[in-house]
This record gives structure tokens, C-alpha cells and sequence, in this order.
């Protein structure tokens, strides 16, 4: 991405790294007094017809729509940290209505399907902002759209090409010249947009997680926080979790803390536990952990805010393999996030992980090419976590324990939306029976599995490296892309 590498006259080391001295490393949307007080731990044998494994979102989802549906389950829900400690507390705050990462995805790997599923996306995403409204969440849900810009001009192409597939199935998308799109967010990089007017909301992605936490236990769902599922084994009736209640200050990925121990005994099981190690062997198989990295900005004074414009507080893209994301929060703060995503051997996750200054550095150079007119702008926060992705780059479903349980995953950066509708596909798989949403290809098929270590890791750089090269070369993929595409496992967003 050349226009986005270019050196400016702001973008010294010594200027990036004024603007980051003071950022405070942890997430900006955690980092709040409306963050509620944790609930405490399991303990002693408990029971329960439904056990969710799991509070960010994926888990919320499943234990309100449940309880929803059936106000006589009895519903317990835990988390190993606090609801929303994780990917659901930490992402840019992007609802998409897309359930399969994007359209051209979807088309690709669901074309016999796709346009239900675009439906079903698009009732997805009402059915969040009917959410919002019925339990009076505050959460800043915003339906902005979304404003995918191109930074070099051989983008301008794929974006013409984006539009063009988006009207087929129905999309109001509207191509932006230069001055069009700069008239909408003033930065010297842009040379041409495509604004999607009604698919994307935006959110402030701790406070609905703590919402729809509220919202459970309004409904009569148990919530047990910092209480880690060590193991689970099977009866002829019924699934056994065995858990380990932790102290608050350990961090929930420290798998060596001592812990009170607990039991649940359920009839069925959700288990929404995402990019972390996996209660279910199988799944590691096709799952990677991917991390992240995000700046936040320190509130813009209004001639600041008057210098960019971004009047209409889209949320915005650019349109790079090594891709940036960014938006506007309630309090006028810029969030810059995305470029470069990290691999770490043996699908490592670990609280130390999360903070990489060569990619915060990256990241604030980027920001400052963007909006060169911000050069006196400090950001207050600087954070990462962990995004779980798969081969296909959306959601996967699956049933273990004689349908006992059921499972969701890999949703690769865009779970904020669709993890609802996964819910919905959870429950109706532990329901039985065949309903639609469990006949579609979606949730029938798996995606291919990553080869073990250390072909794994060397996969994944390799991939990594070649996109950063196509980003160089006027987008032309390399043979190693190529190939990957040919086997259904390319990836260009």
C-alpha cells in the first residue's frame, strides 16, 4: 500500500513516538467506569438444562435467545474472565449484516446459497438494533454504513467490481470519484470510495456486550464469571463440565492459577469459547488464533474534527489485502486499527502477546499519512487481542456428544453481527429435529483443516507475506496466492 508507506513530514520516529507515549495499554472500550463489577465465580455442583460456555458475544446470544424462547430453561452461563473481556470488548465495533466475511466470500464458497444468506443477514442485523431497543441498551448503535475507500489507483477497479456485485444481489452501494469521497472525509490518500448506505452499524462493542450480559440477567440467566471449564465428560443423561473458579486479578488465558473447583451438570451445551484453546480436540484442527492491533485517539478538539470532516461518521476501509479499519466513537475519539494481523507458533495465546510496539508504530505512521492535517494528535490507548479464523473466513458449526453439544467458531473479525445469528444455529442444532437454518451448506459443511506444525506456521507467514507483496505490485497475487485460490482457500480482504 504505497500511499498509505509514503513518508510525510509528520511521520518521524520521533513524532510517531510522541503520539504513543502516553497510550495506555489496554483496550479503550474496557477502560471505562461503566464497565459493571465482575459476578462471582461458580462454585460447588451446580445444574442446569443449558450451559454456555463462553460470555462474549457468541455466548450472550445463545443464552438470551434461549431464555427468550423457553423463559422456563434454566439457563447458566460462564466465562473464564468477565463478559466481553476478549474479541467482543476489544474489536473497531463494526455490525456487519454479512454472514460469510463479505460478499464476493460468500458468492465464492456459498453460490448455491448466497442470496438466502444475504437475507438472512440482512434480518440478522435488524434483529440486533430490535435488540438494542427492546432491553434499552446503550451502546452507540449508529446505522451509519460503511465507506470502503481505494488509496491506489489500481483499486479503483476492485472497487467498480464490488459495486457491481453488491446491485446484483440488492445492495445500495453508490461509487465515489476522488473529490466525492474527499468531500466526505478529507484525507490527501483517497482516490475513490464505494459507500454501502445500510449493512453496517456501528457500535461501541463493550457496552453491548455488558447490555446483552444485563439482558440475560434480567431474564433469569445464572452468570458465573472468572470461572474456567477445566474438562467435560458424558453420561447417558447429560454432559459434566468441571470448572475452576479463579481470583479477579488472574488474567483468564493463565491456565496455572489455583482456583476454587466447581461442577455443572447440563442437559445440552453451548460452547462459544472462540480463538482460545478448544475443550473440543477436533477443533483445533481448523482453527488459528490471529492477533490484531488497534490505536485509539485522545478526543479531537472540534477545528480538528472540522479538518477531517467525517461528517456522517461512517465507518471506514480501505481496500488493501493488509487492510486498515476505522470510525469515529460517540466521544469523538478516532479508532485506526487492522494491517497486521500475527501468527504466533503453536497457536499461541498469551496476555503478553497483545502488545507489539513495532505494530503500534506501523499503525500510527499509517494514521498520520491518512490525516496528515491531525499531526498534533496523541492517542490515549493501544491494545490487540485475538481474532479466530479458519479457511473459509466465516463461520463453522458443529455437534459433538450425540448433539449434546454444539459448537461455533472462526468467524474471522466479523462475529460482531453474525455471532447472533450463530447463536440462533446453535440452539436449533441442540433442538433436533431439521430446521432450516441447520439444512443450510453453511452450517452442514466444514472448512478445510491447517496442517499441523510447523507447516502451519510457514503456511500462514508465506500467506502473509505474499499479500503484503500483492499490496506492493499493483495487487497481482503470486504463485503461492494463486494456488491457494485455486484450492478455495484464497483470501483478498
Amino acid at each position: 500500500m504505497t500511499a498509505l508507506g509514503a513518508g510525510s513530514a509528520v511521520t518521524t520516529p520521533a513524532h510517531v513516538g510522541r503520539a504513543l507515549a502516553d497510550a495506555a495499554p489496554v483496550p479503550y472500550w474496557l477502560d471505562r467506569r461503566e464497565r459493571p463489577d465482575p459476578l462471582p465465580p461458580l462454585t460447588g455442583a451446580q445444574t442446569a438444562d443449558l450451559l454456555v460456555i463462553g460470555g462474549g458475544y457468541s455466548g450472550l446470544w445463545a443464552a438470551l435467545l434461549a431464555k427468550q424462547a423457553d423463559p422456563d430453561r434454566d439457563v447458566l452461563l460462564v466465562d473464564a474472565g468477565t463478559c466481553g473481556w476478549a474479541a467482543s470488548g476489544r474489536n473497531g465495533g463494526f455490525c456487519a449484516a454479512s454472514l460469510t466475511h463479505g460478499l464476493a466470500n460468500g458468492v465464492d464458497r456459498f453460490p448455491d446459497e448466497v442470496g438466502e444468506l444475504e437475507r438472512l443477514g440482512r434480518e440478522n442485523l435488524d434483529a440486533i438494533a430490535a435488540t438494542v431497543a427492546t432491553f434499552d441498551i446503550d451502546c452507540d448503535f449508529e446505522r451509519t454504513g460503511e465507506l470502503a475507500v481505494a488509496v491506489e489507483p489500481y483499486q479503483l477497479d476492485g472497487l467498480a467490481a464490488d459495486a457491481d456485485l453488491a446491485r446484483r444481489y440488492g445492495h445500495r452501494v453508490r461509487l465515489l470519484d476522488r473529490d466525492e469521497v474527499r468531500a466526505e472525509v478529507h484525507s490527501p490518500t483517497y482516490l475513490g470510495g464505494m459507500f454501502d448506505a445500510d449493512r453496517v452499524a456501528m457500535v461501541d462493542p463493550a457496552k453491548l456486550a455488558w447490555g446483552l450480559r444485563r439482558a440475560c440477567l434480567d431474564l433469569g440467566v445464572r452468570v458465573h464469571e472468572h470461572t474456567r471449564v477445566t474438562g467435560l465428560r458424558a453420561d447417558r443423561a447429560a454432559l459434566h463440565a468441571s470448572t475452576l473458579g479463579t481470583d479477579p486479578a488472574t488474567h483468564p488465558t493463565d491456565t496455572r492459577a489455583d482456583g476454587r473447583p466447581g461442577s455443572v451438570r447440563a442437559r445440552r451445551v453451548v460452547l462459544a469459547t472462540n480463538a482460545f484453546p478448544p475443550l473440543l480436540r477436533r477443533l483445533r484442527a481448523y482453527l488459528v488464533p490471529v492477533y490484531d492491533h488497534v490505536l485509539m485517539t485522545e478526543p479531537l478538539t472540534p477545528a480538528q474534527r472540522d479538518a477531517i470532516g467525517w461528517r456522517n461518521r461512517q465507518g471506514l476501509a480501505d481496500t488493501g489485502n493488509q487492510f486498515h479499519y476505522y470510525r469515529i466513537t460517540a466521544d469523538g475519539r478516532i479508532l485506526f486499527g487492522g494491517y497486521d494481523a500475527v501468527y504466533h507458533y503453536g497457536n499461541r495465546v498469551a496476555p503478553q502477546l497483545e502488545q507489539r510496539p513495532a505494530t503500534f508504530t506501523t499503525l500510527a505512521h499509517h494514521f498520520f499519512t491518512t490525516f496528515p492535517q491531525l499531526a498534533d494528535v496523541r492517542f490515549s490507548h493501544r491494545w490487540g487481542g485475538v481474532i479466530d479464523t479458519c479457511t473459509r473466513f466465516c463461520p463453522f458449526f458443529g455437534t459433538a456428544y450425540g448433539g449434546r453439544l454444539a459448537y461455533a467458531a472462526g468467524y474471522t473479525g466479523l462475529g460482531v453481527g453474525a455471532t447472533r445469528f450463530g447463536a440462533r444455529v446453535l440452539l436449533d442444532l441442540l433442538d433436533g429435529g431439521n430446521p432450516p437454518l441447520t439444512r443450510l451448506d453453511l452450517v452442514r459443511r466444514k472448512p478445510l483443516p491447517f496442517p499441523p506444525e510447523p507447516a502451519r506456521a510457514i503456511g500462514i507467514n508465506l500467506t502473509r507475506w505474499s499479500l503484503a507483496r500483492a499490496d506492493a505490485r499493483e495487487g497481482r497475487r503470486d504463485l503461492w496466492l494463486r494456488t491457494l485460490d485455486r484450492f478455495g482457500l484464497g483470501f483478498d480482504s
